[in-house]
């Protein structure tokens, strides 16, 4: 039995969204595939996400010099610490994100910060940094107003490559990615282009 952690990053709700749409169709395929599986839901627009801030970067030099925490920084840095454990927990992590302004929306780059912890998701050596995640796989669920995997645009698109490129820093390089991009620049074949991501997302998850 596997645990997977579901990460959505959309405050709109799932009716609306059309990243957790294709998400919730890539679960569904998922666990009728792998019944014995356990599913934990993390919604970030609806938990306890800590910024880094000023109490927890003032925490953290407490924590290093063995000083006390305030109640707020104690706070900030214990939730942070369960965000890690829990991501570490997880066999496979599944993203659902749409694109804004070439972008992740700002909760999800702040989990990534979240999770992103010297010694523990990932560590620092003589020969260069090395990921402490594990052998987990996760999946990026995505969809985007216009077509930024290729063409004209591509050099805008700071979503699938930083994702990657941070899921290996953390030594995950087991990475699964579903778009459903140009509904917005084409809206006569919006419903084509996410029926399109819809087979695309059952497929993928057969192989997750």
């Amino acid at each position: 039995m596997a645990n997977i952690l579901y990460v959505k990053a959309n405050p709109k709700g799932d009716e609306m969204s059309f990243s957790a749409r294709v998400a919730n169709t890539f679960l569904d395929a998922y666990q009728t595939e792998n019944t014995g599986d356990k599913l934990e839901t993390l919604d970030l627009y609806n938990t306890d996400l800590p910024m880094i801030d000023a109490d927890v970067l003032g925490g953290w030099g407490k924590l290093a010099a063995g000083q006390e925490l305030t109640d707020a920084e104690k706070a900030k840095i214990t939730r942070l610490s369960q965000l890690v454990d829990q991501f570490l927990e997880a066999d496979k992590v599944v993203f659902s994100a749409p694109m804004w302004n070439f972008g992740f929306p700002p909760l999800m780059k702040a989990y990534i910060d979240a999770i992103a912890v010297a010694g523990k998701t990932f560590k620092y050596t003589e020969n260069g940094p090395v990921g402490l995640s594990g052998d987990k796989k996760v999946a990026l669920i995505e969809a985007r107003g216009g077509v930024y995997s290729e063409g004209p645009a591509q050099p805008m698109e700071h979503t699938e490559s930083y994702f990657r490129a941070v899921m290996s820093f953390l030594g995950i390089n087991d990475v699964t990615v579903v778009l459903a991009e140009g509904m917005a620049a084409d809206p006569a074949a919006a419903d084509e282009i996410f029926g399109k991501s819809v087979e695309k997302a059952k497929e993928a998850a057969l192989s997750f």
